[in-house]
């Protein structure tokens, strides 16, 4: 069904108050305007700077201090013939207005008697409760995929036209990949970002891609949960993991195109020692697929909304499936749902809420969460079914080492060619990718003091001075490698 066709059985229901929560108030209104033109009922609209207007034919309304909320309740209540009132950003004047809401409250009473349905159309709206059980709420659909191709293409003729026909550049894989990603936008702000990815160049391109979805994750206000991550990793940045890798391969058409065929990927866990590269395989997961990347961070979940945990989760995993199609990356994931915590209950709560959205979701969101003890986290979130699948990324071999290796120093605008890596990996056996990562770093700055080039023996240096987690958590760590063994698929080969 359509909006039309909503909105229109929702007026034939005689609600007293209707809700609209939208930023596209001109075609909210057109819409209504165009139902109430249809079946001859006089349609009004208020709002702080223009007043009560009257739209579509007949008279004005009469002459009162409109503009004043107050009094344009106490008008809407005076009219004897029944009518449609649309007031916008009216959210302010109910909150700690308790004339305004009584007045509200009154016409809603009297519907039957005085015909009139008040639509209160702002970006966000929360009714008071007396008022609240004479009210319904609509909801606007967002475009589909096939408007928004729509509109991409539309705006590419629009630019080609300033242009002397000039086209527009993409490829067919981009241009797709940049429709799936506007999903969730209204039109209008659909439009405003397809007009920054072609107006600057012509060219739809891969690198627009990341600045869309920044853009998107800007208009839709997440920071306050979830935090968006621009620089994604590839999986060339990324040494080792090779199952893990090939798996995600596998998988990628399936989940991208979701075409029923298959099952649609839920999701993986990425266990492992801290440091070994779970949260830039994570990164490479959305880089990967071309997908933006969204991380909530259950400490900072608890520490920032202390006692409204649940409800801001719920707004993350709802903000989540509006951003989708998208990876969202469950960053140390027992912090946020361990088992045996002391919380007064919220860690079971929080469970509770992750869960059903996890059976329930409809929406393209690849889970990938992370955790350094598995041991901390329930039963009924590990089993297969919630995720697809859990990996355990282990401490580099020597082959891996080399590549680690080889990464941080070319990542810093060193030759590879001019250090022994196999020497390197062999001596630094233990080392977690972090690890490695901090032992060139470590030796850059040791010969940038004394102004010279980084050698063989600074970097061999740095590793001596290195005490490596395998050695300072030995335990700990072989323990979690032993546990991993039989229950997990090892990253890498």
């Amino acid at each position: 069904m359509t909006d039309l066709h909503d909105l229109e059985l929702l007026l034939d229901s005689k609600v007293p108050i209707l809700v609209i929560e939208s930023f596209e108030e001109p075609r909210v209104l057109e819409m209504i305007t165009g139902i109430a033109i249809k079946r001859t009922l006089p349609i009004f609209t208020w709002s702080v700077t223009e007043g009560l207007c009257r739209l579509g034919f007949g008279a004005d309304t009469d002459a009162v201090d409109t503009p004043d909320p107050t009094n344009v309740l106490k008008a809407i209540k005076k009219a004897t013939q029944p009518g449609l009132y649309v007031l916008c950003d009216f959210h302010p004047y109910l909150r700690d207005e308790p004339v305004n809401v009584r007045l509200l409250r009154e016409i809603a009473m009297h519907h039957h008697r005085l015909g009139h349905t008040v639509v209160l159309l702002s970006h966000a709206l929360d009714l008071p409760g007396e008022v609240k059980r004479y009210s319904a709420r609509f909801e606007l659909s967002m475009p589909t995929e096939e408007q928004l191709m729509h509109l991409v293409r539309e705006e590419a003729s629009n630019w080609s036209r300033t242009r002397s026909g000039r086209p527009v550049r993409s490829d067919s894989e981009t241009f797709k990949r940049l429709v799936k990603n506007l999903k969730g936008l209204t039109i209008g702000d659909a439009r405003q970002l397809v007009r920054g990815a072609i107006y600057d160049d012509g060219v739809i391109s891969e690198s627009d891609i990341p600045e869309l979805n920044k853009a998107k994750f800007s208009l839709m206000d997440m920071e306050s949960v979830l935090s968006f991550q621009y620089d994604t990793a590839r999986f060339s940045e990324v040494g080792g993991l090779n199952r893990l890798k090939e798996w995600l391969a596998q998988r990628q058409r399936s989940f991208q195109e979701n075409t029923g065929d298959l099952d649609s990927p839920k999701g993986i866990m990425l266990l492992g020692v801290q440091g070994s590269g779970k949260s830039l395989a994570a990164k490479a997961v959305a880089g990967m697929w071309s997908l933006p990347l969204l991380r909530l961070d259950f400490g900072a979940l608890y520490n920032k909304f202390y006692g409204e945990t649940e409800r801001n989760l719920r707004e993350a995993l709802k903000m989540a499936d509006t951003m989708s199609p998208c990876v969202l990356w469950l960053d140390e994931i027992e912090k946020g749902i361990s088992t045996g915590s002391d919380d007064s209950g919220i860690s079971s709560r929080v469970l509770g809420t992750l869960l059903t959205w996890m059976a329930e979701r409809k929406s393209q969101v690849f889970i990938v969460a992370t955790s350094n003890d598995i041991s901390q986290l329930p039963p009924e979130l590990v089993r297969k079914g919630r995720l697809d699948e859990i990996f355990f990324v282990d401490l580099p071999n020597s082959q891996v080492r080399q590549e680690i290796f080889r990464i941080h120093l070319e990542k810093r605008s060193q030759d590879p060619s001019h250090f022994v890596l196999e020497h390197l990996a062999n001596i630094s056996d233990g080392f977690s990718g972090a690890e490695i990562e901090q032992v060139v770093v470590s030796a850059l700055y040791r010969v940038s003091a004394s102004d010279s080039e980084l050698t063989m023996s600074a970097l061999e240096t740095a590793i001596r001075e290195t005490n490596p987690l395998s050695v300072v958590m030995a335990e700990r760590v072989q323990q979690l490698r032993l546990w991993a063994r039989e229950r997990c698929v090892f990253a890498d080969d």
